[in-house]
């Protein structure tokens, strides 16, 4: 029998395609899950895996639905093996583990992955650290310039309070309660 898991990441996000997927590849069960793939606690797959049964297969669409990280992908092929079953994947064909080759290309191509992943942090890491050396500012733009965040700081000196300021520049209170706790500007 073929058993589906479905995960999407937020709560917004839509399963559809990976159910039509899923039925089409001839699953007869399907588990859906809204959870992070970095969450080690994701009920409906812990369901799935205490109830799949010896020569069961569990089919996703692509590996990166069900483990984030090789450790985590070859732990659940090693527990769906003690239980007799298998993992097999839609997107990435090789990945069926009923076979000796391949669970042997599930567990290299899992660390191909996992290397890729850190490489990719690597580069984005560098690439933030060179814009903030180059100048640039990360985050939202502040709802108040400089000057205007120097009159709201006068204003609160003052005695106006919080939310008479805010008012008068047109913004939440609690962007004017954050500019006492802000370092002030050197300009």
């Amino acid at each position: 029998m073929l058993i589906g898991y479905a995960r999407v990441s937020t709560a917004d996000q839509k399963l559809d395609a990976q159910l039509d997927a899923l039925s089409s590849a001839g699953c007869q069960v399907i588990y859906r899950e809204k959870l992070s793939g970095k969450s080690t606690n994701r009920p409906e797959l812990q369901r799935l895996l205490d109830q799949i049964r010896p020569s069961e297969v569990m089919v996703v669409t692509a590996l990166d639905r069900l483990a984030r990280s090789a450790v985590d992908l070859l732990t659940l092929v090693r527990q769906l093996r003690e239980r007799g079953a298998h993992i097999r994947s839609l997107r990435e064909p090789w990945c069926d583990t009923a076979t000796p080759m391949g669970e042997f290309l599930v567990t290299i191509l899992a660390g191909v992955a996992q290397l890729e992943r850190g490489l990719i942090h690597e580069r984005a890491d560098a690439g933030r650290k060179a814009a903030k050396a180059r100048g640039v500012q990360f985050g939202r733009k502040h709802k108040l310039s400089d000057f205007q965040q120097s009159e709201a700081r006068r204003m609160l000196a003052e005695g106006k309070t919080c939310r008479e300021v805010a008012a008068f520049f047109g913004v939440s209170h609690s962007t004017i309660s954050r500019l006492e706790r802000r370092p002030r500007c050197s300009t």
